[in-house]
């Protein structure tokens, strides 16, 4: 059965430690996710972007074959399906409907007031379906599935206005970017601290992919409960079937399989990249 997200997160605020929202875009993908955090008895975050949602067949596709897995491979650990970057009311609902028991209502690009409003809303309709809520004040830069935008920090003011409509977890920008950083990243330690304490919730840090270690666990260590990865995922799975092409393994006896393709190199690889944030996360053994 699937949960929301309000209990881990909140055990791993209080825990100081973060729970990994690993994005997903095929059966592979989430069978390599669930896998991983079953062996390491770690709670986790399924994250679908709404590009995903769409590639993958809808909300109740995804759904199906979540709460499927779940059951064939015996999985007792606690699992969040989420709607990453949900970007309307309609669409947060759409998933809620299916299934979903959490969602993230995107109102980053509307003014403050606009988006207190329509996360509010998203709130109410969460509340009757036991479905928790992410919402994003400030800006996080570079691009995920067509989700583009310049780095602009979010101020308390904004925290406090988007965490009085009753969010489960905050996504306040303050510095991380989605995709590749150019240069090294610069983080507001000093405010996710100020934030955290101020708003008594979960933070959530988007762009995991790509910050050091040592800035990962200092993040944690001042209020991010909840980091997402999808770039190195992604790229970990490129750098499989890469190898899987240049060793012509397609061209050998059955290799042409796409279970075989997709199943060798980068099947581990992503089981690998999953290991090692859970590792860094702290959210080994941290299941319920």
């Amino acid at each position: 059965m699937l949960s929301n997200a309000k209990k881990i997160l909140n055990d791993a605020k209080k825990g100081k430690y973060a729970v990994g929202q690993y994005n997903i875009n095929n059966l592979e993908w989430t069978k390599a996710v669930l896998e991983t955090c079953q062996e390491m008895k770690a709670p986790v975050i399924l994250g679908t972007s709404e590009g995903a949602v769409k590639y993958m067949g809808g909300f109740h596709a995804i759904v199906g074959m979540v709460e499927g897995l779940m059951k064939d491979l015996k999985i007792t650990i606690p699992v969040v399906l989420h709607l990453d970057h949900g970007q309307s009311v309609e669409n947060c609902k759409k998933a809620i409907d299916a299934g979903y028991k959490s969602v993230m209502f995107d109102g980053s690009s509307l003014n403050i007031k606009e988006n207190v409003l329509k996360t509010k809303e998203v709130v109410e309709y969460a509340n009757k379906h036991q479905a928790s809520v992410e919402a994003e004040v400030g800006t996080v830069g570079g691009n995920e599935d067509g989700v583009v935008g310049g780095i602009n920090y979010a101020s308390l003011s904004e925290c406090e206005s988007i965490a009085a409509t009753g969010i489960t977890m905050l996504a306040a920008s303050l510095g991380s970017v989605h995709g590749h950083y150019v240069g090294k990243p610069k983080l507001g330690f000093k405010e996710m601290e100020i934030y955290a304490k101020a708003t008594n919730l979960p933070l959530v840090l988007h762009g995991g992919s790509g910050i050091p270690n040592e800035q990962i666990t200092k993040a944690i260590a001042a209020g991010e409960a909840k980091i997402n990865v999808n770039t190195e995922i992604q790229e970990a799975f490129a750098k499989g079937i890469r190898r899987y092409i240049e060793e012509k393994l397609d061209q050998k006896g059955m290799g042409y399989d796409p279970r075989k393709i997709i199943g060798t190199y980068a099947y581990k690889n992503m089981k690998d990249t999953v290991a090692e944030k859970i590792t860094l996360f702290g959210t080994k053994n941290k299941a319920k």
